[in-house]
């Protein structure tokens, strides 16, 4: 079966026929070589999807007949939000591709006190993500946030039910896990991480620390504020592995 492409922008998709210029038509047409008749795949980033047949191709136009139109409620088993600390180099921006692919919902960019690289190119990431969503079958584009301190993604964060801040001296969020369905299994009680188990898929924040982790004053405020501490593990991750593993698990794990 040859594969349809998938192509996510901010497209007028009422009509029978769906015009297409600009970046993604000369992609078609020019990178990808796509042919007349060849069937494709739009969406407009809200949730509304049109599987279509290529009708021509101009010089700046391509122009798609709409076959099948559906729209999706969501695209994710539950809405999980990462506040991950900006990391130096590309890291940051190879969080936001994977994170995206895990079906994170909202990506906000922490700077904390151990943070080295201040600057991010947001059109840089918001392209990630697009291109990201569209690899992945998404129908959603998370929403990546400008950069935010510590102490302001706190108040941001607080309102959430749960809020899980990862730091290597947490206790291993797989032993709670499993703790908590031996407990229910039992009919007994456990100290346990509801919001990867609770099966109304409650909304998650999870905090990932920069290079050097978390400070202990930081650290101080997650518990002040009542997060859950906890850790991905005995191992030590890297600031970008542990966003991905952490994005995976919560989205996923039930």
């Amino acid at each position: 079966m040859a594969k349809i492409h998938r192509f996510i922008d901010n497209f007028n998709l009422s009509g029978k026929e769906i015009e297409i210029t600009g970046e993604i038509a000369h992609q078609m047409a020019k990178v990808l070589k796509l042919e007349v008749n060849e069937q494709v795949e739009l969406c407009d980033g809200k949730g509304k999807n049109v599987l279509g047949k290529i009708k021509s191709i101009s010089k700046n136009t391509v122009t798609v007949e709409a076959e099948k139109i559906w729209t999706s409620e969501k695209d994710e088993t539950r809405h999980v939000s990462l506040f991950c600390a900006v990391l130096k180099k590309e890291n940051f921006e190879w969080v936001v591709e994977k994170a995206t692919e895990c079906g994170v919902s909202e990506i906000v960019p922490v700077i904390t006190t151990r943070t080295i690289k201040m600057g991010l190119n947001m059109d840089r990431l918001i392209k990630i993500a697009k291109e990201a969503s569209e690899q992945s079958g998404r129908s959603f584009i998370p929403k990546i946030h400008e950069p935010i301190s510590f102490d302001q993604s706190l108040e941001m964060a607080k309102e959430n039910n749960c809020n899980i801040f990862f730091d290597a001296g947490g206790e291993s969020v797989f032993e709670k896990h499993c703790a908590g369905r031996r407990a229910e299994h039992s009919n007994s009680s456990a100290d346990e991480y509801v919001c990867f188990s609770n099966t109304d898929s409650p909304p998650i924040n999870i905090f990932i620390g920069p290079e050097g982790g978390w400070t202990e004053e930081e650290n101080q405020k997650a518990k002040t504020a009542g997060f859950k501490i906890a850790s991905l593990g005995k191992l030590v991750l890297r600031g970008e592995t542990a966003a991905v593993v952490a994005t995976y698990l919560s989205v996923n794990m039930k």
